[in-house]
This record gives C-alpha cells, structure tokens and sequence, in this order.
C-alpha cells in the first residue's frame, strides 16, 4: 500500500494568524504519507524563503524535499513543493510553467516506491475558471508528452468550488478522483477544494480530509490523504469530449512551438 496526501499549508500560517512551521510540520507527521504534495510552501515576499525550515525537516521527520532546484532557500516552484520519506528514492523531477495572470506552475516527481515508479505531479490552480481549465489542459498536455507510461497520482489545491464541472472535467476523463471529502475552510469544511487524482492502473483503498485538532489550527485547508496500490488492471473510464481531446493536442503543439522558438 503507498499512502499519499496533499497540503495547503497557507506559508505555516495558522487560524491564529501566527507562522508556526514546527506546527505544520506536526501534521505532516500525522499523516504519515509516503509522498506529500505542498502548496504554499513558501513565503511570498522578498527571497521566497521556505515557509518549513530544511533542518526542521531533516531533525524532526521521516521526509525528504524533493530538490526542485527552482531558487535557492525556497522548498517549492511558485509555492508548489513535494515531500517523500527518506528511504523513496527520486528518478526524475520537472518544473511545468502554467498559463496564467500571475506566475503559477506545476511540478513533477518520477519515484521508486513499492517496488514501482510512480509518477507524481503537485498543483495549486488558478482562482479563475478560465484559467484553472486552461492549466489543467496545459498539465494534461505535459504528462502526454512525457516518455514513460507510469501509473501517475496528480494532487493539489484545485481552488474548484464545482463538484463536477470546470477544470475536474478536464481531469476525469483520464484519471479517476480519490473521494477525500470537503478539506476548506479547515475549521469549518464546506467545499472539496484539495484534489487527489489517480490514474487508472491505480487503485484507491481508502481516502479522507484529514481532521485532526492541530490540522484544524495550522492552516485554512485541511490535508487530503489517499492509499493506493497498483491495480492489476485498468479502470475503464468514458471517452473524453472530442473538443478536450483537440485542446490537449492544441496545448501540446503550442508547447512544441514555443521550445523550437516559433
């Protein structure tokens, strides 16, 4: 079984509005994932610093950064960082730039774990509608283009307040999504903001808004949590839309322009 899980965790912000990183850290330690996906990691302002000190991590956790190489003394690339146990050993990592008003992205970790390499992609979309669709074709687009067929688990802060509709319409037609619950406002959940998505060789198990007291203080989201383990099959999902189909292939051609310089 490999657990994974996904944390907005507002820069170690609590509900009272206090930064306590040793906090934040305390529930990434309830969670007891094998592989986290951070937004919000770091601060906002000036150097961007991470919002978890590295020796906090290293001293009083079982986790890892994943070493995205984006700036120096920052965890993530514009706030999105991921965290695996010690002993998980990372093959790949990727920076995805995202269309957007204001700087967004994506990132990406190939991994060994379980005896199987997963493919792990961490978010935080977009406020806008408009544009949360276009990121996630722009993700989708980047995973097609991607070499390797590896079972793959997206997650993040989808910021979709549609149960159905919007950017998870995007998302559906190629993966299935983990049934967490509502994870916003944490001291109150009202809407399932925090996503786990899994591709369908990859079967879910168990999965849930974790709701602990310590959770319901360090942040405005509540972790989502999910335990998978590979499928023997393939879960058939519907055909998606043909114009979804033509808005990947658009993404994935514009892509291929942009880095041939057209």
């Amino acid at each position: 079984m490999i657990r994974v899980a996904s944390y907005n965790m507002r820069k170690a912000i609590g509900a009272d509005r206090r930064r306590r990183p040793e906090r934040t850290l305390e529930v990434l330690n309830e969670l007891d994932a094998d592989v986290i996906a951070l937004q919000e990691a770091d601060r906002r302002f000036g150097s961007r610093a991470s919002a978890l000190p590295l020796r906090l991590i290293a001293e009083h956790s079982d986790y890892k950064p994943v070493a995205l190489d984006a700036r120096a003394g920052s965890l993530g690339w514009h706030g999105n960082a991921m965290l695996v146990r010690k002993h998980v050993e990372v093959l790949e990592h990727h920076l995805f730039h995202l269309p957007s008003l204001e700087p967004r992205g994506a990132v990406l970790a190939d991994v060994a774990l379980g005896g199987a390499r997963l493919r792990i992609v961490g978010m935080h979309l977009d406020l806008s509608g408009l544009w949360r669709r276009r990121q996630a074709q722009a993700i989708l687009a980047h995973l097609a283009e991607r070499d390797g067929d590896w079972p793959a688990v997206l997650m993040g802060d989808l910021n979709e307040w549609s149960s159905r509709g919007g950017c998870l319409r995007d998302f559906a037609a190629h993966h299935l999504f983990a049934p967490c619950g509502r994870s916003f406002h944490a001291r109150r959940p009202i809407a399932q903001l925090d996503q786990i998505m899994v591709s369908p060789d990859l079967e879910i198990l168990a999965s849930g808004a974790h709701d602990s007291p310590t959770a319901r203080r360090a942040s405005d989201h509540l972790p989502v949590w999910a335990d998978l383990k590979i499928g023997e099959g393939r879960t058939e999902l519907p055909p998606p839309h043909p114009r979804l189909r033509h808005r990947i292939r658009a993404s994935i051609e514009r892509g291929a322009r942009r880095a041939l310089g057209r």
